[in-house]
């Protein structure tokens, strides 16, 4: 596909109310009447190939809409978590489109890494490391597509994108986990909270966790939210915190639990 046909197709979200057209589309994945909603979840199983097999209930019967599905937990033991102290361990199944070290910024010389999850991949996130959150912030933003495609075109896809910010505090130091809003994601939930967005406000939100009692305090690999119609998964950590490791790429693969790098300080003695 030729670079200007490329440029188009990106420029015309631009022109498409897609926060309308992912309403739309949110709606028709919460039909409950069985027909349909059996007929969507076994032509999206088709065209993306999908391994039922891993799903934790029966495929169609043990879903009542699209979304359930789409956002399905998986078998026990379908994802094995490395829970070496020091291991940092992949949020979600995915594909790395950008990691590294951050250079040039207010957090020079931290770690990020950028995870995209297509249609056919697991949609739950998951902790890296132990932590307590300390505040949730929403950023309302377009909702471009956040293909490979669209984010070679659009400079500053992400900071242009409707996200939602996690920020904890953890093992050796504070991160955060930003799960970025994309054309037809029908909402966006957490462990805590439950559905956050879409938000009929377009007004920054913030939510403060110190003190909450009970605080919010999750284990490396518990559930911390979901995608309802996929997107990206960010991670970043401040300087001194973590290395990654040196086969995680861009382009490489990844699943859930599996160790993608280190903490540089021993968590037992911090």
């Amino acid at each position: 596909m030729s670079d200007a046909f490329d440029q188009f197709l990106v420029k015309l979200q631009f022109w498409v109310p897609t926060h309308l057209l992912s309403r739309l589309v949110g709606a028709l994945a919460c039909c409950r009447i069985t027909v349909i909603k059996n007929a969507l979840i076994r032509s999206f199983i088709w065209l993306y190939n999908i391994d039922t097999g891993e799903a934790e209930n029966p495929v169609p019967a043990g879903y009542p809409d699209f979304n359930a599905f789409f956002s399905r937990s998986l078998r026990p033991g379908s994802r094995p978590l490395d829970n070496s102290p020091s291991a940092v361990v992949s949020p979600a199944d995915g594909t790395i489109t950008q990691i590294g070290r951050i250079a040039d910024q207010q957090l020079s010389g931290g770690a990020y890494a950028t995870i995209y999850l297509a249609p056919n991949n697991y949609h739950r996130v998951h902790m890296p490391l132990n932590a307590e959150l300390i505040e949730m912030v929403y950023v309302p933003g377009r909702l471009l597509s956040v293909n490979v495609r669209t984010a070679d075109v659009v400079p500053g896809l992400f900071t242009r994108n409707e996200r939602l910010i996690c920020h904890f505090n953890g093992p050796v130091g504070p991160f955060s986990i930003v799960m970025i809003g994309a054309m037809n994601v029908g909402n966006i939930s957490t462990a805590w909270a439950g559905q956050v967005m879409p938000r009929l406000s377009r007004e920054t939100v913030r939510w403060s966790y110190p003190g909450a009692e009970p605080a919010v305090r999750l284990n490396k690999g518990q559930y911390l939210g979901q995608f309802n119609l996929g997107s990206t998964v960010i991670m970043i950590a401040g300087p001194g915190q973590l290395t990654w490791h040196q086969e995680m790429t861009p382009g490489s693969s990844v699943r859930m639990g599996q160790r993608i790098g280190e903490l540089m300080t021993d968590p037992a003695i911090v």
